[in-house]
């Protein structure tokens, strides 16, 4: 009797510090991350027009790389990047020899898609929507399965260029590229 019980101490003490060791709150840069100027990447895709030059307004996308490939000036850096930082790229550029005044705008065409794994309906690539939150996600992935866990879920998000991993409730919004992993409940 005396050989059962620290052993079984033993045992549950290695339960609990295995239940807590799963557990990763959003580091505040999560919450952060929402409220500042939207940052470019792969998969991004741009709609840029430049005032009364129809032939270089168009649609571009971000490449693998990061690059936008530009007519006339070539290949613009955009990862990392903001909306403003590659208006005023490329309208530089321009004013270099080929426009005198080039007044350029970019808007966001299409977001990257954000990633949907776990106990989930279907998991795989979803298009990102503006104001999209991990509810309105897992709704588009034919919701939870029998076994999922319902009340957070653990996002992956790169955040000045560190991924960074979190658990959010499922009312929490989401940013494009975000992968988002439903975990399956204990009991």
């Amino acid at each position: 009797m005396k050989t059962q019980f620290p052993l079984l101490t033993m045992l549950i003490a290695a339960g609990l510090l295995a239940g807590c060791s799963g557990y990763r709150p959003a580091p505040p840069a999560f919450h952060k991350a929402l409220y500042q100027p939207y940052i470019l990447d792969a998969g991004d895709r741009l709609r840029i027009t430049v005032f009364d030059q129809e032939n270089l307004s168009n649609t571009y996308g971000v490449d693998q790389a990061g690059y936008i490939a530009f007519p006339l000036i070539g290949s613009v850096p955009a990862r990392g990047r903001t909306l403003k930082q590659i208006e005023q790229t490329i309208a530089e550029k321009l004013r270099a020899g080929y426009l005198r005044d080039p007044n350029v705008t970019v808007e966001v065409d299409r977001y990257r898609p954000v990633f949907i794994m776990g106990e989930i309906g279907a998991p795989g690539q979803y298009s990102y929507v503006p104001g999209m939150t991990v509810q309105k996600a897992i709704a588009a992935a034919g919701g939870f399965t029998p076994r999922a866990y319902q009340g957070t879920v653990d996002i992956t998000r790169e955040i000045n260029g560190r991924v960074m991993t979190g658990r959010v409730l499922i009312s929490d919004p989401l940013l494009p590229g975000d992968t988002i992993y439903i975990r399956e409940r204990l009991f």
